[in-house]
């Protein structure tokens, strides 16, 4: 990001004015200050797409109340500098319904995607439409390899991604951290070496919750990709989720026996909750609250789990509950397990390409995160100023998204099969954490895959 652009953005937020700022800025004026020069710029980028005066661009996604709200007023300053009207429909069953839409020939103009496996469908179906070059070049610029090869069919790219999340943290008390001298890990080692010294403590050090309904297991699904990426790194796991190597060969084999090195020792499981087998009966949503009571020092889960605690926890690095990376096997590999959404177009009409550009900018992500004064929303744009986040965790989860050394994937069980992503492996990992052995689970999980 040039300095001229984030002194801008800065200024927005500690002036308080939000978009005021930025939409002034994007709508020109004096032309005295170099702030004023870098917005008319920002404006004239998408002269080069004609009048636009008028023009309305359908978005669809599943992002709906409250959270489209942040998503409509990013889109401000785009509507501004162009003349251009953005329609956004948020939908629950948007999952379903988009591709119904494209195999009927109605599609949206754009779409959010929140599935590499989806987007690849709905490129299948014909009606997708290769991404503008100005997208390429914004992607290659703000994001890695990882993102873009998600975004990538057949050799072409089709997206930009959008936001993200990750999934790939241990969440902790500060305070116990603090008064009992223990530091934060940087190595899978360190990660063992903290839960036996907070054994040898007298402490329970790990809780876990993994009932949820009809998907009761899926956490269990999250540690085992964590473990995949950790212990055979991410061309084994995507030779994993594609099924190019079996469910129940070596690789996978060891990394959930490495989750149960953790979660079925009963010396270090299950914190404020009960025995090996409470895992299973404990909501997910419950997992981790043990810590805010002191009987649980450690638990995995997602940056979306600082929402579970109550109101007026102080979630922060010296707060109630904080979280830190789940650590690989050296301090210079980055693993990060998350989810994110892609910017799919089924049109290429010029404002439709001037708006899937804006989305695939800093300038967007920006403004994203001014529009987000409750948190909740991060992206992997490495333009994204951290300090124009407001959650910590938020921060935090930026920060592991920027980090050089980062290597992304998606959720493992979101991209395989349904008979086994939200299938066989809930329910194996339910067996398993209740007494099933891992080979028996893994060989169940290895027999219910799809044929075709």
């Amino acid at each position: 990001m040039s300095s001229i652009r984030s002194r801008r953005i800065l200024a927005a937020v500690s002036g308080g004015l939000g978009f005021a700022l930025v939409l002034t800025a994007c709508s020109g004026g004096d032309s005295g200050g170099d702030e004023t020069t870098a917005a008319s710029g920002d404006c004239a980028a998408y002269e080069s797409y004609g009048d636009l005066s008028g023009k309305t661009v359908s978005v669809y996604t599943s992002i709906v109340t409250p959270e489209d709200t942040p998503q409509i007023d990013s889109y401000k300053p785009f509507e501004e500098c162009t003349g251009a009207t953005i329609e956004y429909v948020g939908d629950k069953a948007f999952e379903t319904q988009v591709l119904v839409r494209a195999k009927a020939g109605n599609p949206p103009d754009i779409a959010y995607v929140p599935q590499p496996g989806l987007l690849n469908q709905l490129v299948a179906t014909g009606a997708a439409v290769e991404a503008p070059q100005t997208v390429v070049d914004n992607i290659d610029e703000f994001w890695g390899e990882d993102w873009k090869g998600y975004a990538t069919v057949d050799g072409k790219v089709y997206a930009a991604p959008l936001g993200a999340n990750v999934k790939s943290l241990v969440w902790y008390s500060p305070t116990e951290f603090a008064d009992a001298g223990y530091e934060i890990p940087t190595t899978l080692d360190d990660l063992m070496a903290l839960t036996e010294q907070m054994v040898a403590d007298g402490k329970v050090p790990w809780c876990a919750g993994i009932g949820s309904g009809e998907a009761t297991g899926w956490p269990i699904t999250d540690w085992m990709e964590d473990f995949m990426l950790r212990l055979s790194g991410p061309d084994v796991y995507d030779q994993w989720v594609n099924h190019e190597i079996a469910f129940n060969s070596e690789a996978p084999t060891a990394a959930l026996d490495g989750v149960g090195a953790y979660l079925k020792n009963p010396a270090f499981v299950n914190g404020g909750l009960g025995d090996v087998n409470s895992i299973a009966a404990t909501a997910f949503q419950d997992g981790g609250l043990p810590i805010l009571e002191g009987t649980c020092s450690l638990h995995r889960q997602a940056s979306f789990y600082a929402a579970n605690f109550p109101e007026g926890t102080n979630v922060s690095e010296d707060g109630d509950v904080f979280a830190f990376y789940l650590p690989g096997e050296t301090e210079d590999v980055k693993p990060v397990l998350g989810g994110g959404e892609f910017v799919l177009a089924f049109a290429d009409r010029p404002e439709v390409a001037a708006f899937q550009t804006y989305l695939s900018t800093d300038l967007w992500a920006n403004n994203k995160a001014i529009a987000s004064p409750a948190g909740g929303w991060v992206s992997a744009n490495k333009g994204l100023e951290v300090a124009n986040l407001v959650s910590p965790v938020d921060k935090l989860a930026a920060t592991i998204l920027q980090d050089p050394n980062a290597v992304f994937r998606f959720d493992g069980s979101d991209m395989m099969p349904a008979a086994i992503g939200s299938n066989a492996f809930w329910k194996q990992s339910t067996n398993w954490i209740t007494g099933q052995s891992t080979k028996e689970t893994v060989d169940n999980i290895e027999a219910a895959w799809p044929a075709s």
